[in-house]
């Protein structure tokens, strides 16, 4: 078998990463060496591979759906936002510059199809098949020249391309049909089919307008996937965070102690890798949400300062909602604050940033004995350590290169009291070390809360990635998925008209 397939979506967030990573779970257990693939991600929230590669957590997850270690590979162009207009390109796993999105769509984008084919050409080399994922929609005609991550890579790589639709939205008939009418005939001729995503209720009261959308496109529908709560999955678009924060929503489970543990995470510009509180909303007892107001940190018993690609931007977003005068109260106070990479920087004494924001010296927030100065080389690593007696594991993202100058060893950052700061993100995923964490967290706050013993972060997402598989194993026309990925699009798909503008 050397197949592949490219998932697309009628819109952004219509469920392309949870579909991809449900298909590549699925195919892994049917004994299928399979891998992941996006050719362009926009994501804030990175990870570091075992080589030293920054890819979209999305890939990574990805990844450990299929039971394989992540590659630059599965993610050869990652841009990251640095405000409305410009971005950080990442080429293989390293930066080669900023780039506005004007810039980068007229023409620098359309070069770098021949990188991404060849990033697809050497996995499916080395795999059974190779789940692709797009980005937005397929049909975006206004960018379709110089597309590299939808109908380009399907057309330039010959795959099948399932067409995902978000019910729960509404209007998934007219999405499903208008994404195909505004394709090209060389582009319709690889959509084969579509899948629907979050439905709620009685399936066979959506089979006639299935049936009527086949008449239509000659198109069959693959699957109607179940709407489903806390699939937790990693998310992608670091811009959809507002400052109110697209909290993710965890089911709290019952304390083990007497007492539940509130952690307040400031809701900064340009926030990345926000999935570092991921492991704290997994821990029975442990309530988690996103602020973005200074009356908000009153009843946290921790602060966590999450990172940011604008480190220097979000010090000014911190002192001028008043929540900078908060956390620098809460530390006189001997009460726990967390900063993590970004957020670790600006808790420092000044920063030299000649770099991200270029705004040379910048006096942070004095709470930490740390000086940081932005280098434009980029540091990406996978540091093992150790703290409060736990090993720990991690990874490092950022320009930021900080001398620390006192307080005590923490992670290669430092901690003064009950203020802690490193650069590590994913430090809190070591099961060991983040109960050790919470129990001076909940000392400190007079909480009597106890962390749960038996909770594992890794189980619980080879829990969800097995629902995700499930999903598709249990709602969507497998044997016709298999032929699909097997032997490539259906031959003699009609043409919808009116086909893409010329």
């Amino acid at each position: 078998m050397n197949g592949g397939l490219l998932v697309a979506g009628t819109t952004s967030d219509a469920g392309k990463s949870v579909v991809t990573a449900g298909i590549c779970r699925w195919l892994v257990r049917q004994g299928v060496k399979v891998a992941p693939f996006k050719a362009q991600n926009m994501s804030l929230n990175s990870f570091v591979t075992r080589e030293g590669a920054e890819i979209g957590r999305a890939q990574a997850m990805q990844a450990q759906a299929c039971r394989v270690e992540p590659t630059a590979h599965m993610n050869p162009v990652l841009l990251k936002p640095g405000g409305e207009r410009s971005s950080q390109v990442v080429l293989l796993g390293r930066p080669v510059g900023e780039m506005s999105a004007r810039g980068y769509h007229g023409g620098r984008q359309e070069r770098l199809l021949g990188t991404v084919l060849d990033s697809l050409a050497e996995l499916r080399a080395s795999y059974d098949a190779v789940i692709c994922e797009g980005a937005g929609s397929p049909a975006e005609i206004n960018l379709r020249r110089t597309d590299i991550v939808n109908m380009g890579i399907a057309r330039g790589a010959g795959l099948p391309v399932l067409v995902v639709g978000d019910i729960d939205r509404g209007g998934v008939f007219a999405s499903f049909f208008g994404t195909v009418a505004l394709l090209a005939p060389e582009d319709q001729a690889l959509v084969a089919g579509f899948l629907v995503n979050k439905f709620r209720g009685d399936v066979s009261l959506l089979e006639p307008g299935l049936e009527m959308l086949h008449g239509l496109t000659g198109r069959h529908t693959y699957g109607a996937l179940p709407f489903q709560h806390g699939l937790g999955i990693d998310e992608e678009d670091g811009l959809r965070v507002s400052l109110r924060g697209t909290v993710r929503e965890s089911v709290v489970a019952p304390p083990v102690g007497e007492d539940v543990l509130r952690v307040a995470v400031c809701a900064v510009p340009l926030m990345s890798n926000f999935t570092d509180v991921d492991a704290l909303a997994a821990e029975p007892g442990v309530v988690v949400r996103f602020v973005d107001r200074p009356e908000e940190l009153a009843d946290a018993d921790l602060v966590i300062v999450p990172g940011t690609r604008g480190t220097v931007r979000a010090l000014q977003w911190l002192r001028e909602r008043g929540l900078a005068e908060a956390i620098v109260r809460r530390v006189a106070e001997g009460r726990p604050v967390l900063g993590v990479c970004g957020g670790f920087q600006l808790l420092g004494e000044h920063i030299e940033d000649e770099v991200e924001s270029r705004a040379g010296h910048v006096d942070g927030l004095g709470l930490l004995p740390v000086r940081v100065r932005f280098a434009r080389e980029k540091t990406l690593t996978r540091p093992v350590g150790e703290a409060l007696g736990e090993r720990v594991e991690g990874y490092e993202i950022h320009h930021g290169v900080a001398e620390v100058t006192g307080g005590s060893p923490f992670l290669d950052g430092c901690r003064v009291g009950q203020t802690w700061g490193t650069h590590w993100h994913g430090s809190l995923e070591s099961d060991g070390f983040r109960r050790a964490f919470l129990r001076e967290v909940a000392a400190a706050a007079g909480r009597r809360f106890v962390p749960a013993p038996d909770t594992s972060f890794a189980a619980l997402r080879e829990e969800q990635l097995d629902r995700l598989g499930d999903l598709i194993e249990h709602h969507a026309d497998t044997d016709a998925l298999w032929r699909l990925i097997e032997s490539g699009a259906p031959q003699g798909l009609p043409f919808i008209p009116p086909g893409a503008p010329a």
